[in-house]
């Protein structure tokens, strides 16, 4: 003997009715619908057929040409990197050639000022092309202590307040290349402790 509870049972005039699914808003959008009962045989998907291998061949096409546009542009970008670093060797080969010169010479052939003088004339040939190129060096003796550009290695002491945070001197230069940093100036800044 089972009991039945009343609150379990529902009868099936009170069971929710199913709504249909919204329609796509979209213009280009193909509806598909189920075959009804009994119309398997009817012709309804086959219809549509043409319409979804449409669409389909479109995606497929939009991919490989989004898939080549990708590969395209990551040769383009790894060419350009490669004539950039060309045309930087170019500006320094010139000064390099002359470095070559001046150690083809051999020791004993010039004294020690002829060859300090070369190698100045070299240095400045050379930071005159890499400053074409857009090098900028950082050499801030007087300046205030930037953080951005400056890495503070020692402090020093300061005659007046108005000379607190400011550069003293410079270990080494700084670089900045068409604006970005690629090398902090280490520098002596100095610190008011009165």
């Amino acid at each position: 003997m089972s009991k039945k509870h009343p609150q379990t049972e529902k009868p099936a005039h009170d069971a929710p009715a199913m709504d249909p699914p919204p329609a796509d808003p979209r213009p280009d959008a193909v509806a598909v619908d189920a075959p009804a009962a009994g119309d398997e045989g009817s012709g309804g998907v086959a219809a549509q057929s043409p319409a979804l291998q449409e669409l389909q061949d479109k995606y497929l096409r939009l991919a490989a040409e989004y898939d080549n546009f990708r590969r395209r542009t990551a040769k383009e970008r790894l060419e350009l990197s490669a004539r950039a670093q060309g045309e930087l060797v170019t500006a320094i080969v010139d000064p390099l050639d002359d470095l070559a010169r001046i150690i083809a010479q051999g020791p004993g052939a010039n004294d020690a000022k002829t060859v300090l003088d070369a190698v100045e004339v070299v240095d400045r040939k050379m930071m005159k092309s890499l400053a074409a190129a857009g090098l900028e060096v950082i050499n801030p003796v007087g300046a205030p202590f930037d953080p951005t550009r400056h890495e503070a290695v020692s402090t020093a002491p300061a005659a007046t307040k108005e000379e607190d945070h400011v550069v003293a001197q410079v270990y080494q230069p700084g670089y900045l290349f068409k604006g970005q940093l690629l090398r902090a100036a280490r520098v002596v800044v100095k610190q008011w402790n009165g």
